[in-house]
């Protein structure tokens, strides 16, 4: 889907007041010339949604594919200026596939939708939908294993069991005996005298990816996903094709998009790779990667914006990041994520009232990438992981407010009452709520491409560990963002960092304003600024 709006509407100015006094809060301020573009490209603020809990449109309390359609509106109405949007302009729906667990992350049939979830036809017009609204759709590609329930598993094991191992599904799978067992892996029995490889679960068993029949299998699931419209893929577990070597799964990965860009050149994929930031750079030769080192509650942005580490050093880790990953791939496009749905809530370590989650918001989705969001993340959802169950906590039913009844999966514990930052409905109408804070974060960002798509050029301020920023060039235009995450505002003399001169305020959202004279910028706390 082509993003071919240039889109040229004057930004309104948002105004909010405190009934108990005068200061301004949650406000974006622009001059009349701004401009927001949407840009045909890969940099987009990308949504991630756990389909069977977030919006259930027949009344049976599981989200579906229809759900979402439903909500579309919420998420993107077409504008990316109006405000009544969350303004988000991509989607990644986790695994839709045919799946006998709540979490389908064991596929039974890869071309197909869950019956839980909807049908094909559900799913084809939802990416037209989300097209007509400039929306790109990406789908969780779960390609290391399959389920037990899997077609080709059944037919493997009957093979095996009446010994015609000369069966094209017998290739399948890693199947070894006894003797052959490789340290450090899982097996389990299989049948006679073979176990097969699972390395997650007994009920997902790994397909062997060095098999040709595998590989042509992958090119007609990437062929039919393709030609349904979805933008590209998330892929699972990208560094347990080959468990334990990273050659072979770069190879492997490399095959992979090989064919990937000779179906869609303008395709787009992520990979999830959880590794420290030295071995996650290698697969950066392949596809976009999630940024780990910046996510949860020791992650860089947390600690930023809880103020335990200072800006300074955020801008610079960053900056450091980037160099990295781009001595792999000149042409890779970092994702900056605080949560996902392996992970605890970032509203359960950052503060909505103290406005630290609305900091976080500030400090990732206006850096260079494509930001990925949590659902539930933009209205301070809560949900850890406990004891009692895996992850079924970390992916709650989203809190509309309204008559969508969507319930929690299978296995979740934690309590209606721990929510405590409202929902959907009681957010929309507050202007000083989180939701509002993040729409109008993500206009900001739209406005000024530079911060997505731009090189940086960090400046490093001292006397404060809570003020910092950075510049940002693309096609020979500048701006500067800089983040206060104390509570107390903060005045730059900006002529002793940097030779640039500014000229005007792009925008500031947060829980105050900013100003600029000449060159000496005034930046109050707990906010974010946008200058060119």
């Amino acid at each position: 889907m082509k993003k071919k709006l240039y889109i040229i509407l004057f930004l309104v100015v948002f105004l909010v007041f405190l009934s108990s006094c005068t200061k301004k809060e949650y406000i974006i301020e622009v001059n009349d010339s701004l401009q927001a573009q949407m840009i045909e490209d890969n940099y987009s603020v990308y949504y991630e949604i756990f389909v069977g809990a977030f919006s259930d449109s027949d009344g049976d309390t599981i989200g579906d594919l229809q759900g979402i359609i439903n909500r579309l509106d919420y998420l993107n109405d077409g504008d990316p200026n109006s405000g009544k949007s969350l303004g988000i302009d991509g989607i990644w729906l986790m695994p839709v596939m045919r799946s006998p667990s709540y979490h389908k992350y064991d596929v039974i049939d890869y071309k197909s939708i869950d019956r839980d979830y909807g049908t094909l036809d559900d799913f084809e017009e939802l990416v037209d939908e989300a097209s007509q609204r400039n929306i790109d759709v990406i789908i969780d590609l779960v390609l290391n294993h399959t389920s037990i329930y899997n077609d080709w598993f059944i037919e493997a094991k009957n093979a095996v069991k009446t010994g015609d191992m000369q069966n094209q599904y017998v290739e399948y799978y890693t199947l070894v005996t006894d003797a052959e067992k490789e340290s450090g892996k899982t097996y389990y029995p299989f049948t006679g005298d073979y176990f097969y490889e699972a390395n997650f679960s007994s009920q997902m068993p790994e397909l062997n990816m060095d098999s040709e029949l595998v590989r042509a299998e992958i090119i007609d699931i990437l062929q039919f996903w393709l030609g349904l419209g979805v933008k590209g893929f998330r892929l699972d577990a990208t560094k347990y094709v080959y468990l334990n070597d990273t050659e072979k799964n770069i190879a492997f990965w490399n095959w992979f998009m090989d064919v990937v860009l000779a179906i869609n050149p303008d395709a787009y994929v992520i990979g999830e790779t959880w590794s420290a930031d030295t071995q996650l750079v290698p697969y950066y030769e392949n596809f976009s990667n999630f940024d780990f080192g910046m996510a949860q509650v020791q992650g860089a942005v947390a600690m930023t914006a809880n103020a335990a580490d200072s800006v300074n050093s955020y801008v610079n880790y960053m900056n450091y990041y980037r160099n990295l990953v781009t001595s792999s791939n000149s042409e890779a496009i970092l994702a900056p994520f605080i949560s996902n749905h392996d992970m605890n809530r970032a509203a359960g370590y950052l503060s909505v009232t103290d406005y630290r989650m609305q900091m976080a918001a500030n400090l990732y989705i206006l850096t260079y990438g494509s930001p990925f969001m949590y659902y539930g993340e933009e209205i301070g959802m809560k949900g850890s992981r406990s004891t009692e169950n895996t992850d079924a906590n970390r992916r709650l039913a989203m809190l509309w407010g309204d008559r969508d009844k969507v319930r929690d999966p299978a296995g979740a514990t934690y309590s209606s009452d721990k929510q405590t930052n409202g929902t959907v409905k009681e957010q929309l109408p507050d202007e000083n709520s989180l939701l509002n804070h993040y729409k109008q974060l993500i206009i900001l960002r739209n406005a000024n491409p530079e911060i997505a798509r731009g090189i940086y050029v960090p400046l490093n301020f001292e006397g404060s560990n809570y003020f910092g920023g950075f510049l940002s060039v693309y096609e020979s235009s500048t701006v500067g963002v800089f983040h206060n995450t104390s509570e107390t505002p903060i005045t730059i003399d900006l002529n002793l960092y940097t030779s640039y001169q500014f000229s005007n305020v792009r925008g500031f959202v947060g829980k105050g304003e900013s100003s600029l004279s000449n060159q000496t910028l005034t930046l109050d706390g707990l906010t974010s600024v946008v200058i060119k």
